[in-house]
Parts: structure tokens; sequence; C-alpha cells
């Protein structure tokens, strides 16, 4: 039995609405070993098309109904990969070229010879075979470009994370945050009944969420006490500049860069950077924000004690509604209260 991908190089289709000329294509055409199929008209030979698989229609120029130069077009948009041959009288030359540019493969004139026909068609499908095995190799190329380009962007962010981690290096006090924003984050997500794609993009977004911070000064980054106004506008220019860096990479993954740009918005509309209140901010940077805002009151700092884990809870319940999303904030306690955001060591574990 023939392999069906192969045989369909040997079938053609012959449209003429002339019985002889139909006739006598049909019969050079399968003495060079051809399966043949025929159609006396354009649609009778689109139907032919919808049911059986051909390399190549044989189509006259000139028919009722349908002519062939429309047969071309249907066929070009229905079955790309057929390859089209015009046949034509000489003085409808013009037409066959105008059907070259239409996408025909080639066009014999009548009254034509057998070798003619024979080297036209051959040329026609040589000319298909080329087209196709240059649109596999492309769309194994665009492929592959994919794949490296997703390489590179992996690539890229490892080493912004990695960034990220070296500045919390740099203050004893914050390091680890980002870590624990984009687990703390995940969890919240689930909790919330979020797709699984967003809950990986909300740790993405939480474990880079800070990533703007490496344009702020270090001296305001690490001073050790109280910011001034200046120093506090300063320091919350980070989701913005951490937007900018990121876009460029993260250009399919809005939910992350939500994150980044919107996780220091306060439902009541009086956070940075662009003011956004109540359902206007993303539910991925409302996660977050709770997430971020729970692991900076258990920080310690040189001018101020951390919260102890139910404290930082409770201000949480405080600010529900006010600075952060109710329903966010009743899932990050339900995911609490059943143990899974666990304090960082035994002696600060207190019931809940």
């Amino acid at each position: 039995m023939t392999h069906p991908a192969r045989s369909v190089e040997r079938r053609c289709l012959v449209v003429d609405d002339e019985p002889s000329l139909r006739t006598a294509l049909v019969r050079v055409m399968q003495g060079a070993g051809f399966e043949c199929f025929e159609a006396t008209t354009g649609a009778e030979a689109l139907d032919v098309l919808e049911r059986e698989r051909v390399a190549l229609v044989l189509s006259d120029v000139r028919m009722p109904e349908m002519p062939g130069p429309e047969l071309l077009r249907h066929t070009r948009e229905r079955f790309p990969d057929v390859a089209v041959v015009m046949i034509t009288a000489v003085a409808e030359v013009e037409v066959a070229v105008s059907c070259l540019a239409q996408g025909a493969m080639d066009y014999i004139t009548k009254p034509f010879l057998i070798d003619e026909i024979r080297a036209r068609v051959a040329q026609a499908l040589e000319k298909r075979r080329l087209l196709l095995e240059n649109r596999e190799h492309q769309m194994v190329l665009e492929h592959r470009v994919r794949e490296q380009a997703v390489r590179i962007e992996s690539l890229f962010l490892a080493g912004l994370q990695s960034l990220a981690d070296a500045l919390e290096l740099k203050d004893p006090y914050t390091r680890g945050h980002s870590e624990r924003v984009s687990r703390y984050g995940a969890a919240i997500a689930r909790e919330l009944s979020v797709g699984p794609a967003i809950v990986q993009s909300i740790a993405r977004g939480g474990h880079l969420h800070d990533v703007g911070k490496i344009g702020v000064r270090e001296e305001v980054l690490n001073k050790r006490g109280p910011l001034t106004s200046e120093e506090y506008a300063h320091i919350m220019t980070h989701p913005v500049l951490g937007w900018r860096i990121l876009r460029p990479l993260l250009s399919d993954d809005p939910v992350a860069l939500n994150v980044v740009r919107s996780h220091h918005e306060r439902l009541d509309g009086r956070g940075v950077p662009d003011g956004l209140g109540g359902e206007d901010i993303p539910l991925e940077a409302r996660i977050v924000s709770v997430a971020d805002a729970f692991d900076a009151m258990r920080s310690q700092r040189p001018y101020r004690d951390g919260l102890s884990f139910n404290a930082a809870l409770d201000e949480l319940r405080r600010q529900a509604g006010k600075q952060f999303d109710r329903e966010v904030v009743e899932g990050f306690v339900s995911v609490a209260e059943r143990g899974v955001l666990l304090p960082e060591s035994e002696a600060d574990r207190e019931t809940i």
C-alpha cells in the first residue's frame, strides 16, 4: 500500500468544461503516472478538492459560472499546498500571466503538445516542492529562534533575580524578602482559586517586584533611620523603574508586570505610582501588596522592631478595605491559620 503522504504527489485534478480537451489531458497525465480526478466546473472542482488530496490542478481559463481565475483564487485561499497550472488559448496569454501574479505555478497554451504538458507539470510540481520545503525550513527556524529567545529571556531574568538577591544581601534587614513575597503571593493566589498559570506569574512578579530598587540611591536604600519625604518619594520610584526594566522581557507576561508596577497602589487610591483604587488595581498587584506589606512589617529595622507574626496579621486586618483588598487579606489569614506560612523559628510561633 502506498503511503498517503507520497501518493498525493502523483494525484491531479483536471478542470475543463470541454469533454474532449478534458479527456485528452487526463490521458496525458495518466500516461505520466498520475491518478486523475475530473471536474467540469469550478464549483465541482472545489467539491473534489474538499474530498480528495491532490498536488496539482490543471484548469481551463474560460469556463461558465466560475472562470479559471476565480477557481484559482478559491484554491489558493482554501488549499494553498495545491499547485495550479492554467490552460489557455494563445489569445488569452495576458489573462494567464495575470494568473501567475495571483499564485498560479504556470500556464499551458492551446493547442498543446504532450511533451510541453509533461515539462510544465514537472516544473510546477518542482516549484511546489521547493515552496513546501522552504515553508517547513522556515517553521523549524522560527521554532528554534523562539526557543532561543525564550532561553535568552530566561537567562536574563535569572540575572535580574540574582541582582535583586544581591541587592538584598547588602541589607541584612531585608534578606530573602523577595523570595518570601513570591512564596506568600503564590499561596494567597491559590487560596483565591486563581489558575496555575496566573499563580506562576504572580510568583515571578513577587520575586522581581523590587528590581527597580537597583536604581535607588544606596544611601537612601540602606539609611539607618526614618526616611525624609524626599527620600521616601525617591525610593517609591522603584515600581515604575522596575516595570521599565522588565517590560521588554516580560511582554508576554502582563500579570508579572502588573505586580512590579502596582504593588504599592492602595485600595483607597492613595498609593503609587498611578493612584489606582479599588478594583482598578489588578488583582495580582493587590495580592502581592498584602504579601509585601506583611513581610515588611515583620522585618527588623535599625529604627524599629519588626512586628510579631500575629501583630502583622492584625495590622493587615485593620487596613483591610482601606489600604488592602479585604478578600485578599482574608485569603492570606486563612492560609496563615492553616500553617502554610510558618514563622521563621519555633520561638516566633503564636496561636492565631
